[in-house]
């Protein structure tokens, strides 16, 4: 996933990226879940749910990471 920054300067900001990340995962890995499911294979379900969870805690962490003040990379 390509990353930018974006400035969250208030609830409402904070609002608008959390859904746009949320459709971005959601189109990139909920549909190789759904297809990993479609075609009942037991270790595409697990890989693509295992991914799915790594991209959401990415997200996560991206946001906690721009929270901390002074905390450059």
């Amino acid at each position: 996933m390509d990353t930018e920054t974006v400035t969250i300067e208030n609830r409402n900001d904070f609002a608008q990226w959390a859904i746009e990340r949320a459709q971005a995962i959601v189109a990139e890995q909920g549909g190789n879940l759904a297809i990993a499911a479609r075609d009942m294979d037991e270790s595409a379900i697990a890989e693509a749910g295992n991914a799915l969870g790594v991209a959401i805690a990415e997200a996560m962490l991206e946001v906690f990471d721009g929270l901390m003040p002074g905390e450059d990379e």
